[in-house]
């Protein structure tokens, strides 16, 4: 029994695994002729391989720890954040879900904000001050944009009438959530961005700044696992962001077709946060709160009050004064 438990979640974790790594090949490619270069195209056949070259190198590195660190906090936090990063995907609502709950879409911000003790457990365990302030920085990033993910969530939960993310298949079989709720689908997106620490805000990791933020004392393979994380989390907000705004992708009695269609919307999303990479420069730390705390957070609340709170004031008078 243990066997079949393992292989399932072997090929539960091997295909995520896979997507990660040729999205950084994606990334690459597309950068590079975004930015009249070539991009990777040495290793294997147009530089197919270099995702495994890339992978081997830093998995047979030898890992470097600083004498004065933590050694349970620093060889911890890396295996925590790729554990949260896989159990996320459990719930998504793929032609064959690992788990079919009735709360899918709490228990993925949950442990989304989970993540935040890897990065400040990180940071921590590191016992250097350059980690620290990183870890610092991106905690309050991490944090401040979840309430504004957790607002839109709340405000498309009070459209669809449930918490489960096959309900929102199944609101959207005649029309996409994005046209009436566009404005929340694109605050929705910008927060995304910055959930994952991607450019224009990819404070956490400013090299320019910070040297890598929370980080900067790992290599080698536990460095890996956070990249693996990272790029995991990119794919889960791009596949969540289809299946909440960009209609069902049930296809009846075809789930071969149910996963094609998933998979090109998630493709398509994944394609722009490369484009805004490629496009728009890093923003200012305060720039960043002030879109969160004075822009996102007045609007998300002004929706919800204009969906739930008007219409209960308005329950118990007649239809004329409605």
């Amino acid at each position: 029994m243990s066997i079949f438990y393992l292989v399932k979640s072997l090929s539960y974790m091997i295909p995520i695994l896979l997507a990660v790594a040729f999205l950084t090949l994606v990334e690459r490619k597309v950068l590079g002729y975004m930015q009249l270069r070539k991009g990777p195209n040495m290793v294997g056949p147009s530089g197919l391989l270099q995702p495994v070259a890339d992978g081997v190198k830093l998995f047979i590195k030898e890992p470097v720890r600083p004498s004065t660190s933590s050694p349970f906090l620093f060889l911890a936090t890396p295996l925590l954040a790729l554990m949260l990063a896989m159990t996320m995907w459990a719930p998504m609502p793929t032609p064959y879900p690992v788990i079919n709950m009735n709360l899918s879409i709490l228990l993925i911000i949950a442990f989304s904000s989970l993540a935040v003790y890897s990065i400040l457990g990180s940071g921590w365990g590191s016992n250097s001050k350059y980690a620290l302030i990183g870890a610092l920085r991106a905690v309050a990033q991490t944090i401040s944009y979840e309430v504004s993910l957790g607002l839109i969530i709340l405000s498309l939960v009070i459209f669809t009438g449930g918490f489960s993310l096959q309900v929102f298949n199944v609101t959207q079989e005649t029309t996409w959530l994005l046209l009436p709720a566009w404005p929340l689908a694109a605050m929705w997106y910008v927060s995304t961005l910055a959930e994952t620490n991607r450019a224009p805000f990819d404070l956490t990791e400013g090299e320019s700044e910070l040297v890598s933020g929370f980080n900067v004392e790992y290599a080698g393979g536990p460095f890996a696992l956070f990249f693996l994380a990272e790029y995991s989390n990119i794919l889960l907000m791009n596949t969540l962001s289809a299946v909440m705004f960009l209609g069902a992708s049930h296809v009846p009695f075809m789930p071969e077709l149910s996963a094609v269609n998933l998979m090109s919307k998630t493709a398509l999303l994944s394609v722009l946060f490369l484009w805004v990479r490629a496009s728009y420069p890093r923003f200012r730390y305060d720039q960043l709160m002030h879109l969160t705390w004075k822009n996102f957070l007045p609007l998300t609340l002004a929706i919800i009050l204009w969906h739930e709170a008007i219409p209960v004031a308005f329950a118990g008078l007649p239809p004329q004064f409605v």
